[in-house]
C-alpha cells in the first residue's frame, strides 16, 4: 500500500480548516467585546469572572448528551447545527446591543445559551480532523487546525476592537455572519465514513459519560494530560481579566484591548505554524511539563507589568507555551481513545477545558475582587508552577512519554 502524500491536505480538510478559522474568528472576537462591554457597564472584575462561569456551566451540563450524540450521529452535521445555534445567539446579542442596554443580566443569559451550543460543538468539531485524516497525517492536520484557530484568535479581537469603536452592536452582527459562513462550508464538505454506535436515550447517554470518565481515569497518560491542563490553566486564567488590565493598568481602550487579546493568537500562531511544519517527535511528556511551567512564568510577568509592550510580550510567551501544550494534548487524547469512544472522551475533555478556561476566568475574577489585579494574576502563575511540580512526580506515565507512537488505546491500565 502506498504511503499518503504528507505534502497534500485533502480538500475536505481544507474546508474544515476554513470553518475552524471562521468559528474562532467569531467566537474569540465576540467574547472579547462581551468582556469590554460588561466591564464598561459595571467596572467590576468579578463580572468578567461571571462571564466565564456563564460559559462553563451549560457546557458541563450538556457534556454527557453531547458526547453520546457525537458517537452516534454525523459529527459534521452536529457541528454545523451547534454552530447555527451560536450564530442565532450572536444575532440576539446584536439586537440587544442595538437597544443601548443598561443591564448586563440579558448578556449573561445569552452567554449561557451560547455555552449550551458550544457544549455540542466541542466533541463533534474536535473529532472531525481525526475522522477525516489518514493516520500518518493526523499530527500535521492537528497542527494546521491550531494554525486556523490561532489565525482566528489574532484577526478576531483586532477586527472586533475596531468594529466596536465604529458601533458597539456591529461586532455581534459580524460574529453571526462568520458563524453562518462556517455552517455553509460544513454542509458542502463530505462526511467521514466513521462507524457509529446505536442510538440510545438520555439515561444511557449519562451511563456512557461515566464509562468515558472511567476510561480517562484508568488511562494514566490521558488522565495526567487532561488534569494537568485543568489545574494549571485554572490558576492561570489572567486573559479573562484583560478588559480590566487594559482599562485600569495600561490605560488603553477597545482597540488596545483588541491587540492585547490578539497577542494570544500571535504568540500561539507562531508556534502553531512552526509545529505544522516541524511537529514534535520526541520527549513529548517532558516538553508538555516544561511549556506549562513557561505558561506560569509568563502569567507572573503579566501580573507584575504596568507597561503595554511588556504585557504584550508576556501574553505572547504564555500563549505560545499554551499552544504547544494544546498541540500535545489534542494529539494525545484522540490517539489514546478508541474511535467508538472518541465523542464521549472529547466531550468530557471539553468539560475539563471549560473548567480550566471559563472556570479559570471565574477564579481570576473572584481573586481579583479579593486580592486586586496584581495579586490575582501572580497568585495564578505561582499556582500553575506548583501544579507542574506535582504532576511531574505523580504522573510518571505522562512525564516519560517520548513519542506519539507510544500513545495508543493500548495504554489503558486494567
Amino acid at each position: 500500500m502506498s504511503q499518503p502524500n504528507l505534502g497534500r491536505i485533502p480538500l475536505r480538510i481544507q474546508g474544515l480548516l476554513i470553518a475552524f478559522f471562521l468559528s474562532a474568528f467569531a467566537k474569540i472576537g465576540q467574547i472579547t467585546i462581551i468582556g469590554k462591554q460588561v466591564y464598561d457597564m459595571t467596572g467590576r472584575e468579578l463580572d468578567l469572572g461571571l462571564i466565564g462561569l456563564a460559559e462553563f456551566l451549560p457546557a458541563m451540563l450538556v457534556a454527557p448528551l453531547a458526547g453520546a450524540l457525537a458517537d452516534r450521529v454525523d459529527r459534521r452535521r452536529m457541528f454545523a447545527l451547534a454552530l447555527s445555534g451560536e450564530a442565532i445567539v450572536s444575532a440576539l446579542l446584536f439586537w440587544y446591543a442595538s437597544t443601548e442596554p443598561t443591564s448586563v443580566l440579558p448578556i449573561f443569559w445569552l452567554v449561557f445559551l451560547f455555552g449550551i451550543c458550544q457544549g455540542f460543538t466541542a466533541p463533534s468539531g474536535r473529532a472531525l480532523p481525526i475522522d477525516m485524516s489518514p493516520t500518518a497525517l493526523i499530527p500535521r492536520v492537528v497542527a494546521l487546525e491550531h494554525v486556523a484557530f490561532q489565525a482566528g484568535l489574532i484577526v478576531g479581537p483586532v477586527a472586533f476592537g475596531f468594529l466596536f469603536v465604529v458601533g458597539e452592536p456591529i461586532p455581534y452582527l459580524v460574529a453571526a455572519l462568520g458563524l453562518a459562513a462556517a455552517v455553509l462550508i460544513l454542509l458542502v464538505i463530505p462526511s467521514a465514513p466513521v462507524k457509529r454506535l446505536e442510538t440510545v436515550g438520555v439515561r444511557q447517554a449519562v451511563v456512557d459519560a461515566f464509562l468515558g470518565m472511567r476510561f480517562i481515569r484508568r488511562t494514566p497518560v490521558l488522565f495526567g494530560a487532561i488534569s494537568l491542563d485543568l489545574f494549571a490553566v485554572l490558576f492561570g486564567g489572567a486573559v479573562a481579566l484583560l478588559p480590566a488590565i487594559a482599562e485600569d493598568r495600561l490605560g488603553v481602550g477597545a482597540v488596545g484591548l483588541g491587540w492585547l487579546r490578539a497577542a494570544v493568537g500571535i504568540g500561539a500562531g507562531i508556534v502553531a505554524v512552526t509545529l505544522s511544519f516541524r511537529p514534535l517527535q520526541r520527549n513529548i511528556g517532558r516538553t508538555l511539563l516544561a511549556v506549562v511551567a513557561i505558561f506560569g512564568v509568563g502569567t507572573i510577568v503579566l501580573g507584575l507589568s504596568r507597561n503595554y509592550v511588556v504585557a504584550f510580550i508576556a501574553i505572547m510567551v504564555l500563549a505560545g507555551a499554551d499552544a504547544v501544550s494544546m498541540f500535545i494534548r489534542f494529539t494525545i487524547v484522540p490517539l489514546a481513545t478508541p474511535e467508538n469512544m472518541r465523542g464521549r472522551v472529547l466531550a468530557l475533555e471539553n468539560v475539563f477545558i471549560g473548567a480550566s478556561n471559563e472556570l479559570g476566568a471565574f477564579e481570576s475574577g473572584v481573586t481579583a475582587a479579593l486580592l486586586g489585579l496584581t495579586g490575582a494574576i501572580v497568585f495564578g502563575g505561582v499556582g500553575t508552577l506548583a501544579v507542574v511540580a506535582l504532576w511531574a512526580v505523580f504522573f510518571p506515565a505522562l512525564r516519560d512519554v517520548d513519542s506519539f507512537d507510544e500513545v495508543t488505546a493500548a495504554t489503558q491500565v486494567e
